[in-house]
């Protein structure tokens, strides 16, 4: 199994990139998270790796740390939960909120996340409830609350979701309401016309 590649980024690809180790190029699922915080290519890049396997089916995925692959891992170990939904959940928010949200039970915020909905929610949530854990939870998922708002904002005003995520992640820093946040990410946007 594939633990960890650690090789030159050769291309980024919508849901994927192309990590090039010893002469071979190896395509690595990522969600957009992974793919917006990547280095310049050409750089070098670590990438934590899941090896997925199914009778039809042999892909790689990939986290720059591992803490956010060991959750992924857990994520699909939920009957329901395929790779591409939890890619679609780790794209949520950061791990820690994503997790302040399971131990909150919010159910609204997890459904948020494309292929989830209430009841696979609700399945994620009992599973997930016992095996993670996260101080100051409640303020967390409040932050989660600001970031979606922001997210449902910005997509209202037509801008793709990959653009969103990054000028989220800016905006993260600058401010702690919808407003700050809103005002910094449309900054963000605004430098990338």
């Amino acid at each position: 199994m594939i633990y960890s590649l650690l090789g030159k980024l050769a291309s980024i690809h919508k849901g994927f990139l192309v990590v090039e180790c010893g002469g071979v190029g190896y395509r690595v699922c990522a969600n957009a998270r992974t793919l917006s915080a990547l280095p310049p290519l050409a750089s070098e890049v670590k990438l934590f790796c899941h090896h997925y396997v199914r009778e039809d089916q042999e892909e790689l995925f990939g986290f720059l740390d591992e803490h956010t692959r060991s959750f992924f891992e857990l994520l699909i170990s939920i009957s329901g939960v395929g790779p591409k939904t939890a890619l679609g959940v780790l794209d949520l928010d950061l791990v820690p909120n994503i997790m302040a949200a399971i131990l909150e039970k919010r159910v609204d915020l997890l459904s948020s996340a494309p292929g989830i909905g209430k009841k696979t929610a609700e399945r994620i949530i009992v599973e997930l409830q016992n095996k993670i854990t996260v101080p100051h939870s409640e303020v967390l998922t409040k932050a989660m609350d600001v970031n979606r708002e922001t997210e449902e904002a910005l997509l209202g005003l037509g801008y793709p979701r990959p653009e969103i995520v990054h000028a989220l992640k800016v905006a993260e820093s600058v401010g702690t309401t919808v407003e700050e946040r809103l005002r910094a990410a449309l900054k963000e946007l605004g430098r990338k016309k």
